[in-house]
């Protein structure tokens, strides 16, 4: 490993600087890349990731360059930034690090560097449209620097009390911070509380509001398909091939920050829509690893996500007993997200991610114990409880691993790992 990628490393992930001095001010040594393309910018406390996978494979299929920058990865930190839908390479890498690097005069977290980064990244591949997903929050967060045509907000619940606050005024505030003056904001928020917020944040910032469920629609069919009903256009036999009817909610704000990049200069054609959702790829949410027994990793890190793997849990699969490998770390709501799924489960195994800021899998399991659910067992390390769940699984049986993207990500690698044969790692990966 060169310097470089040293350094990038030793820069620490757990820090968080909500604000954007630094980060402009690095941006601005740069010669700010970000202002050389057009931008969307996507927020929100669940699916953030999805909307943008699915906004990028929309404008790819249209035939523009489309850069794609999202957070966290599961095994790579490559995954994070991708143009037409391919990773950047270590050496483009190596070469960006270096670059930043050079014009880094303060003290600068993991995240903002990341981020300064891939947009010197994007400019250099002169692409047309940067999709970015928000780190956290939105007001200040390192990615709103970027003056966005479309600004998305998913969801908004409960989440990073400490950073954001704890109601969801103060949260729907923070988030709506991306929502630019003139713009146009597109959302599934529901909550009449948050609603009020970001109509308030519109009106004073003379920016448009849509609303899913109001200004756009969906109707599922009973062959899975659905239909989109939208600010100005309406498509019929959608498909969508990520699991769970919020993944078909996602899909339609995805596409309706489509229709708003129209009216900003972009003609995306209709066949583009289409051809886009039905071929849009997002590893870690409702992915299948393996049949008999299942194997399902789900990102849902948080009781609204836990709320929509239980949805998709009972109508989208068939099985006789399901065993849950749960992992958590020490910000979330650990005890509202077991509350929602540990009746659903036959067979509890309790994990640790290998992260500094994973929950004790001893704290979590008493938790249960006090809950008097009798079938439990607590197994340290991650692949250890996988091999235990596919030790006592049958055939018939679905075993889910569930909780954070770290422990999914842990997941995932060792399924990679024995598909391709090789046990030991690989020292060009950077695994953070």
């Amino acid at each position: 490993m060169n310097d470089y990628l040293e350094y990038f490393l030793r820069l620490n992930s757990l820090n968080v600087n909500l604000g954007l001095g630094p980060i402009s001010r690095l941006l601005d040594r740069l010669e700010n890349p970000h202002e050389t393309y057009r931008t969307v910018l996507i927020g929100g406390t669940n699916g953030k990731g999805s909307i943008a996978a699915m906004m990028a494979s929309i404008l790819c299929q249209d035939g523009l360059n489309v850069g794609l920058y999202t957070s966290p990865h599961l095994i790579d930190i490559r995954e994070r930034i991708r143009v037409n839908g391919r990773m950047i390479t270590l050496k483009e890498l190596e070469l960006c690090i270096g670059d930043v690097r050079k014009m880094v005069h303060e003290d600068v977290t993991y995240f903002e560097f990341l981020t300064a980064l891939a947009f010197l990244y994007f400019n250099r591949l002169h692409i047309d449209v940067a999709v970015i997903e928000v780190g956290m929050g939105g007001r200040l967060d390192a990615t709103n620097v970027v003056k966005p045509l479309v600004s998305v907000i998913s969801n908004i619940s409960i989440d990073h009390q400490l950073y954001l606050g704890n109601s969801l005024e103060a949260i729907a505030r923070e988030k709506g911070g991306i929502i630019k003056r003139g713009g146009v904001c597109i959302t599934a928020s529901k909550q009449k509380r948050v609603i009020d917020v970001l109509r308030e944040i519109c009106l004073k910032r003379k920016a448009k509001l849509f609303r899913l469920g109001k200004d756009i629609k969906i109707h599922i069919n009973r062959n899975g398909a659905f239909n989109y009903s939208g600010i100005g256009k309406n498509y019929r036999g959608l498909i969508c091939p990520l699991k769970g009817r919020h993944q078909l909610e996602n899909a339609a704000l995805a596409i309706g920050a489509v229709e708003a990049m129209r009216t900003k200069c972009f003609e995306i054609n209709d066949d583009a829509i289409y051809k886009g959702i039905r071929n849009t790829r997002w590893e870690g949410r409702l992915e299948v690893l393996r049949y008999e027994p299942i194997v399902l990793v789900d990102g849902a890190h948080n009781p609204a996500g836990i709320s929509a793997l239980c949805s998709a849990l009972k109508t989208e699969f068939v099985y006789r007993r399901l065993i849950l490998i749960f992992g958590v770390l020490n910000d979330k709501d650990y005890r509202a997200m077991l509350k929602k799924i540990v009746p659903m489960a036959d067979l509890l195994i309790i994990t640790r991610p290998k992260t500094e800021r994973a929950m004790s899998s001893g704290k979590v399991a008493s938790v249960l114990v006090r809950c008097n659910h009798k079938n439990i067992e607590v197994v340290e390390n991650s692949l250890d409880a996988l091999k235990r769940a596919l030790s006592i699984a049958d055939i018939n049986d679905l075993i889910c691993v569930t909780g954070s993207l770290y422990l999914i990500g842990e997941i995932k690698e060792a399924f990679l790992v024995h598909k391709d044969g090789n046990n030991k790692p690989d020292n060009h990966r950077l695994i953070y």
